[in-house]
């Protein structure tokens, strides 16, 4: 049994006069304040408890032949499930998108340094089209000098957005946020994968591959990869973000605490994810090369965890792993794992904080125009040397 949700006033969806801005006080993993640009305001959750996004573990190893859809962490039919169920619930799934746009946002900004133009580009993991809304997005970066206004959207002449829930696909396709009145030359094309871990594209048709908060449901992460390697041009982006680590270590513990205490045992409840560290290896084992892969976390402050629950429910991003227990959680376990939630990590507002690490990455397939590195050796300073100058 759910606790009732706390009461949202009044306000439509629609309402573009009046946006709300979530504010980001978080931290990457270096320690650097990233930058918040202005979200968008049809997706911004409209609601009395704003929640707060702010920057400050279940791990998946990999260690099998990429390509192998033997090897399966999460059941795929229980996660289309859950999309179509999210899909349904248009209202409350544009409310719970304040994460994934935000992702999105920050995947799309990355453009911003790449000085080109992309006539073909995939999102791979569409789900709403987040991406194709922030490329839309008007004034990207207006604090650069000089001001970036035009929208992203111009840098691309077709976006294929592929995803393997229709539902979800298609909710928003008449939403203002996805209107292309403003960017004439821009043709948004939406594709349901019928498997969203295998690509049904040719072999060197995209420019680039873009892909936000999708591809931690994956089971074969390095098949994947290679795929999108392939179907990539040569000296071409693969830009990509998604889950990892410690993403809701809060909730997990919290959870696991309570069921020892009524239970006597422990079930999983947070799915299993992948560590920084395995994604960079991925990466160049599956033919990217010159590889940026970095992390941030994104903090975003609940009035209980049953809101949490909630609108983890609301994003689709429920526990989708092979062999999860099933049927509902149990009345106590959920009071006694909130109690325990207030008391490990509560915020003194009485709010509660949940962590969202997002791992982002960016790889270049190989060409023989990229830039090489020297040959070892080839250096003609001593580091000896400049040292001992000093």
């Amino acid at each position: 049994m759910w606790l009732p949700r706390y009461i949202e006033p009044e306000r439509s969806y629609d309402d573009l006069d009046a946006p709300w801005h979530p504010p980001i006080r978080g931290t990457s993993m270096s320690g650097c304040t990233p930058r918040m640009r202005l979200t968008l305001a049809p997706v911004c959750r409209p609601q009395q408890w704003k929640p707060l996004l702010t920057g400050g573990t279940a791990r998946r190893s990999y260690a099998f032949q990429s390509g192998s859809l033997n090897f399966e962490v999460f059941n795929r039919r229980a996660k289309w499930l859950q999309k179509e169920r999210a899909a349904a619930n248009v209202e409350g799934g544009r409310q719970a998108d304040y994460l994934k746009d935000e992702v999105a946002m920050r995947v799309c900004e990355r453009l911003l340094d790449v000085k080109r133009q992309f006539p073909r580009v995939l999102d791979l993991g569409a789900n709403s089209c987040n991406i194709a809304r922030a490329l839309l997005r008007p004034d990207p970066d207006p604090e650069s000098e000089p001001p970036v206004t035009d929208p992203l959207a111009t840098k691309i002449t077709e976006l294929v957005a592929a995803e393997s829930s229709h539902s979800l696909l298609h909710r928003d396709h008449d939403h203002p946020s996805l209107s292309t009145t403003h960017v004439p030359d821009f043709k948004l094309t939406r594709h349901v994968l019928e498997h969203d871990e295998l690509l049904p594209f040719e072999p060197d048709s995209f420019d680039m591959v873009l892909s936000s908060m999708s591809m931690h449901w994956i089971n074969d992460l390095p098949g994947v990869l290679s795929q999108i390697n392939s179907v990539l041009k040569p000296d071409c982006p693969f830009i990509g973000a998604m889950l990892g680590g410690d993403t809701l270590y809060e909730l997990r513990t919290s959870l696991q605490l309570a069921e020892q205490e009524r239970k006597g045992g422990i079930s999983p409840h947070v799915s299993p994810l992948a560590d920084v560290r395995d994604v960079g290896g991925l990466l160049q084992r599956t033919g990217f090369k010159m590889l940026t892969v970095d992390v941030e976390d994104i903090v975003v402050d609940y009035p209980d965890m049953f809101a949490l629950m909630q609108d983890l429910q609301a994003m689709g991003e429920g526990n989708a792993v092979l062999g999860r227990e099933m049927g509902p959680i149990g009345r106590d376990v959920l009071l006694a794992g909130d109690a325990i939630y207030r008391a490990l990590h509560g915020n003194q507002d009485g709010s509660i904080p949940a962590t969202f690490r997002i791992i982002h990455m960016i790889g270049w397939k190989e060409s023989p125009h990229q830039a090489q590195p020297l040959r070892r050796g080839s250096g003609q300073a001593s580091l000896k040397d400049l040292l001992e100058g000093q």
